[in-house]
């Protein structure tokens, strides 16, 4: 037996940071997910900024979305959604088998949006609306205004599927008694 699945019957969950067109296109992530018990997958903006910076499996894309006039976060966002959309499709086992404990794919909102509670409520119900998948999450940061947009965040997703997850440079007593609040 594998280490990691040992590591998943002793009740730890093993979540992938990282995400690259290379990973799903050549059956990696679903090898890490059958074979390694992977249950999540975690993505931020460094990791999507590295990954089309190394090799050329985002050229084309981009090259269309260009073409199309898309152009700064707009271009950002539309390969990150196709990236994420087909890594929720291939967690979407484990969410379905786990009853939605496992098998969550993240997506974080724009820092630009890190102290705008409107247009953060507004750009989260916008990704998950695109996105259509009841296992995409989406990262809220753990500013003030942050946490104040946790609730209304959650209310605007079918099934309260949408995630808000917290990060924060401050203390964690204050941002884990704010969790409760929306759960």
């Amino acid at each position: 037996m594998k280490t990691t699945r040992k590591l998943h019957e002793l009740g730890q969950r093993l979540w992938l940071d990282n995400i690259t067109r290379g990973l799903l296109t050549s059956g990696t992530l679903l090898r890490y997910i059958s074979e390694f018990s992977v249950t999540g997958l975690t993505s931020n903006p460094t990791i999507f900024d590295k990954a089309i910076g190394e090799g050329g499996s985002y050229d084309a894309a981009i090259r269309r979305k260009t073409a199309e006039g898309k152009s700064g976060e707009a271009l950002f966002f539309e390969l990150a959604l196709e990236d994420l959309t087909q890594a929720a499709d291939l967690f979407r086992p484990v969410h379905d088998a786990t009853g939605g404990l496992d098998g969550w794919v993240s997506l974080e909102l724009s820092p630009l949006l890190a102290h705008d509670t409107a247009g953060s409520i507004k750009a989260a119900a916008e990704l998950y609306r695109r996105a259509k998948r009841p296992n995409l999450f989406i990262k809220i940061p753990g500013t003030p205004e942050g946490l104040r947009r946790l609730r209304p965040t959650c209310a605007v997703s079918n099934a309260g599927s949408l995630r808000g997850s917290i990060r924060t440079s401050g203390p964690l007593p204050r941002s884990s008694s704010a969790a409760g609040m929306w759960r």
